[in-house]
């Protein structure tokens, strides 16, 4: 409860908080501690002073029993109020602080009577009743503590000489200019401890709120994954293993051998995907080989799919231009768009023929998935980029977000009855995106 306890002031972090607050810190702590160790030493003077006074010894003794327990006191307020700011005391001893002014105000008043050499404890009751006080309370409490003291030396003197008049005085105006420095440098501190609570409480926003964009850019990059490997073979041995069932009724067991080869491949290569998703590699068909030729074995493979299923769809694979070597993110985002595209034209399209042509352009790489089959609305396009509420069309969204990764374009065109282009188009001159579609 002393006049400058407060609560400790805390940095935010950052170089302008570090570089104030401790410097405010160490000054309002200066203070405190000059202020406790003024009033033990005053103190203590004024007892060696009354210990050596005429004064009878009852009277004495009675006076030095009072000064004691105006230290114990003393004491026991700010001892209290320093472990409350510590954290180590559960009640706040503030709503106790006017009782305790007042009981050391009345113990050194008691005092100033028997002595005039308590009259120099004084100076630290100054700062204790401005600090404590309303401003109108504490300036009249230091007049009247300031005329107490002048009437104690008048009394003890048998006079008034000036600089029992002046040492008052200039000292209670002194102790006004320094009591409206410490609120100002104890506001200041408050303002600077408020505001690096709100920068720590604004980072942590900042920090959840990242985190979370984090946490939803890694679900839709896992979801493209997932949709463009596993789903998709999943959704192939499906298809091919109804094919099989249909050629096995039959008594075809050719085709349902070929059926079951297939299914086995199929579910050979989703399982390498799955290992590879996994441990965070790329795709298996693109190691140990190039973008072109991976782009070859898919078109071979789909055809191979197509007619397990029993459907006749030729699927031929062209390159156009000197081939370059591409970032491992524009290679992943190209095979993947080329597996997105293929398997939408053979479960979707009906198509006869497919044509993916992967052309290198100089200051940018194309690769455009051509079939003709029934195609689609133009006015349904938008829904289809952007997913449908029942979860279908989400291959053509992950495909577009895989290209906006790269800095590259997507466009489609169809038309009923017409067929469907799928053309993406990835800049050479500007680096292969953030790199995180490389992981797979």
């Amino acid at each position: 409860m002393s006049a400058v306890e407060h609560p400790p002031v805390t940095t935010a972090g950052n170089a302008a908080a570090v570089s104030t607050e401790p410097t405010m810190d160490g000054i309002l702590r200066f203070l405190r501690v000059t202020l406790h160790v003024g009033f033990a030493l005053l103190l203590a003077v004024a007892v060696v002073q009354l210990m050596a006074s005429s004064m009878g010894r009852p009277a004495r003794y009675i006076f030095l029993a009072l000064a004691l327990l105006l230290a114990a006191v003393y004491l026991l307020g700010t001892v209290a109020e320093k472990r409350f700011a510590a954290g180590a005391l559960a009640r706040n001893p503030g709503r106790y602080a006017l009782l305790w002014l007042g009981l050391v105000t009345v113990l050194w008043a008691v005092l100033l009577t028997g002595s005039a050499a308590f009259s120099w404890l004084v100076f630290p009751l100054f700062f204790l009743h401005l600090h404590f006080l309303p401003r109108w309370a504490g300036f009249a409490a230091v007049a009247v503590m300031t005329a107490a003291v002048i009437g104690a030396q008048w009394a003890a003197a048998g006079g008034l000489p000036m600089a029992a008049v002046l040492g008052p005085v200039f000292g209670a105006a002194f102790a006004v200019v320094t009591s409206m420095a410490y609120h100002l440098l104890y506001r200041n501190g408050e303002s600077q401890r408020l505001a690096a609570d709100e920068l720590r409480r604004t980072r942590a926003e900042l920090s959840a709120t990242q985190h979370e964009a984090g946490v939803l850019a890694e679900r839709a990059r896992l979801a493209r994954e997932i949709h463009d490997t596993l789903a998709q073979g999943f959704s192939s041995i499906i298809l091919v293993s109804r094919a099989a069932g249909r050629s096995l009724e039959s008594g075809d067991l050719v085709s349902t051998r070929e059926s079951i080869d297939m299914v086995a491949a199929t579910a050979s290569e989703s399982l390498a995907e799955a290992r590879s998703f996994v441990r965070g590699l790329s795709s298996p068909a693109l190691e140990g080989t190039s973008l072109v030729e991976s782009l070859r074995r898919l078109c071979e493979k789909t055809q191979l799919e197509a007619a397990a299923r029993g459907v006749n769809l030729a699927c031929t694979f062209r390159v156009d231009g000197e081939p370059v070597d591409l970032p491992q993110p524009y290679r992943v985002t190209l095979l993947r768009a080329a597996q997105a595209s293929l398997a939408n034209v053979w479960l979707h399209a009906k198509a006869g023929t497919a044509v993916v042509s992967l052309a290198y352009l100089g200051t940018e790489v194309a690769l455009d998935v051509f079939d003709d089959g029934r195609g689609f609305e133009p006015a349904t396009l938008a829904d289809m980029v952007a997913g449908r509420a029942d979860g279908s069309g989400f291959g053509l969204k992950s495909l577009a977000d895989r290209v906006e990764a790269q800095h590259g374009t997507l466009a489609l065109e169809s038309a009923p009855g017409e067929g469907t282009v799928v053309a993406i188009r990835l800049p050479l001159d500007g680096g292969a995106g953030d790199g995180n579609e490389g992981a797979r």
